[in-house]
């Protein structure tokens, strides 16, 4: 067993980070006023989960954060589906159990696209489970820009009406990358909604303080938090419709830290350095 203070016992690569976030979603899971319940998050999470969570400076330190991105991506799913979506692609999924404990139609299509090491980890803990629709999981580096372009347009040709889910990824790309992925997603003729995360430079220089030395250890850097906001998003080929903060969605449900104050930005806002982390929802323009 590992201990706390053993080195591996921390963050090794990109993908234990979806073993903290599953650790996040276990607690929540636990409550009475449960915002959602992921019955799978415990045995998603395991063992190292739980301990990155209690290893990391900080690392429990802002669980209403996480909760309230989870609560914010499905809410915004549930309102893409209502609109018709018939395909859900996920990209980086994670330990993401939306399949198994949303309320899905069974034909709808759900692509979950991430590395090949946490695809084979999930499968084989959700082997004796049934996904409430169709199910596909494809291992791909997302910074593989020729592959993602194939399969791209191969998932483009599969539906008419397609929703792209990226939750907890673009913080890990550069500028660049996040605008070359978003031109890549906005040429296929079908893909219609992109749910994703996103932070201010003001948060984004808290997070890099506080456990960001760690994480680049792990090449899991902290490095997107564009000065224009969702507004960044324009120009590559997205519409922001919807805004939603972290802080502003906690105090709703009053589980918001004492002393913190939401700030809500609008379509164009750009919150710059104040500390910000919201879900957007956005259409293709």
């Amino acid at each position: 067993m590992l201990k706390m203070n053993e080195p591996n016992a921390t963050v090794r690569n990109v993908s234990d980070t979806a073993r903290w976030v599953a650790y996040f979603r276990a607690r929540e899971t636990e409550r009475s006023d449960a915002l959602f319940r992921d019955p799978y998050a415990e045995r998603l999470a395991g063992e190292r989960g739980f301990q990155i969570a209690n290893s990391l400076p900080d690392g429990t330190n802002h669980e209403w954060a996480w909760v309230a991105r989870t609560y914010l991506f499905d809410q915004f799913l549930v309102r893409a589906l209502e609109e018709g979506v018939d395909l859900v692609v996920n990209l980086a999924a994670g330990l993401d159990a939306r399949p198994y404990r949303m309320d899905l139609a069974a034909s709808l299509q759900w692509v979950e696209i991430d590395f090949p090491e946490i695809i084979s980890y999930k499968a084989d803990i959700l082997a004796s489970e049934e996904p409430r629709c169709h199910l596909e999981r494809i291992p791909l580096d997302l910074s593989d820009t020729s592959a993602r372009r194939t399969l791209f347009a191969e998932l483009n040709r599969r539906a008419k009406n397609i929703a792209v889910v990226s939750e907890g990824l673009l913080i890990y790309f550069s500028a660049d990358e996040v605008g070359s992925l978003g031109r890549d997603l906005a040429a296929g003729t079908n893909f219609q909604y992109w749910i994703l995360d996103l932070a201010s430079p003001g948060q984004l220089k808290l997070m890099q303080r506080s456990m960001g030395k760690q994480l680049s250890e792990a090449s899991a850097a902290f490095k997107f938090g564009p000065p224009e906001g969702p507004n960044f998003f324009v120009s590559h080929g997205w519409e922001p419709i919807d805004i939603q903060g972290l802080l502003k969605t906690a105090a709703r449900f009053k589980r918001s830290p004492a002393g913190l104050f939401p700030m809500a930005i609008g379509r164009t806002g750009a919150p710059g350095d104040f500390p910000w982390t919201g879900v957007c929802l956005f259409t293709k323009r």
